[in-house]
């Protein structure tokens, strides 16, 4: 009966109240059952879909990228997006975001395959994409060389220099290294835009992987109505058993398409000049006959 209780609750967009006749059983007997239930999920399941990838995973990764999305190097692809919760008590505008609501931002990172390789779901609402990542256990890991990216690698048809593995994101997050953002919509060349568009078409998989997780665990669509470390329990364990149907079940198409999680706030962050180099020599890349898709022009006149 737990199962069937916290299935209906994850997966329907039913209310606590609407729970608590159906199952008779008390509000905060309801709460304590999805917290512990929660916990289990993310405890027992994490380990088995959602472990950091090894070197040679990474490697996987960029293969499916590349065959996918052609873009090449890439091992991710990186968002934020805002879940609606309660204000919790005593909390004053932590939580409030830009949107007017009361939120907590769910960071991810996913891989081509739409399964999440990162997710953290601690930050406050107020806070933007650029900060969330930089406060993050990943963004520190990313920084500090720790996440065991391989070595540089020459791009397909080329033999000079080799580049590094990349992440995708949008111009909420610096640029870097191992970052790669769009180029300012400011004076773009058709060299720049080519390379907006497909970074575009890399970065959209993380977009996707959001849309199949709300519609799956419809919950999603509402204010949460749990104190707040509940919450972020649940919305954990919706993101382990994402990977773990997505894994085993694959997904509609149709629920790629549209979500109901709200974008994160976009502020100015400055770039490093290593990730301007690698940045402009895969726009370069992009332009060239080993690089260039058939359709591409035709694309960014669209």
């Amino acid at each position: 009966e737990t199962f069937f209780f916290i299935y209906r609750y994850l997966a329907t967009d039913q209310s606590l109240a609407s729970l608590h006749y159906s199952f008779l059983i008390g509000k905060s007997t309801a709460s304590l059952i999805i917290r512990e239930t929660c916990v289990a999920l993310w405890d027992v399941l994490e380990s088995a879909v959602m472990s950091q990838p090894t070197t040679a995973e990474w490697m996987d990764i960029a293969d499916v990228f590349m065959q996918t999305c052609h873009f090449p190097n890439c091992v991710g692809a990186i968002d934020g997006k805002h879940i609606r919760v309660l204000k919790p008590i005593r909390s004053g505008s932590r939580f409030y975001n830009y949107k007017k609501y009361f939120s907590v931002v769910l960071l991810a990172v996913s891989d081509a395959n739409y399964c999440f390789r990162y997710t953290d779901v601690r930050a406050y609402g107020s806070s933007s994409d650029s900060a969330v990542f930089a406060h993050s256990l990943f963004g520190r890991l990313l920084s500090s060389n720790s996440l065991e990216l391989p070595a540089p690698q020459i791009l397909p048809g080329t033999t000079y220099p080799a580049m590094p593995y990349v992440f995708v994101a949008d111009e909420a997050f610096a640029l870097g290294g191992n970052m790669m953002r769009p180029f300012s919509s400011r004076g773009l060349t058709t060299e720049r835009r080519v390379f907006n568009y497909r970074l575009t078409r890399a970065r959209r998989v993380v977009e996707c992987a959001f849309g199949i997780l709300a519609n799956k665990w419809r919950f999603l669509h509402s204010p949460i109505p749990l104190k707040i470390d509940t919450a972020i329990k649940a919305v954990k364990a919706a993101c382990v058993l994402h990977n773990f149907v997505r894994q085993r079940d694959g997904f509609n198409f149709e629920d790629t398409l549209s979500h109901t999680l709200g974008p994160t706030q976009f502020t100015v962050v400055r770039g490093t000049a290593h990730g301007a180099h690698v940045r402009d020599h895969l726009a370069r890349y992009f332009m060239s006959l080993e690089g260039e898709l058939p359709w591409q022009m035709e694309a960014i006149e669209m």
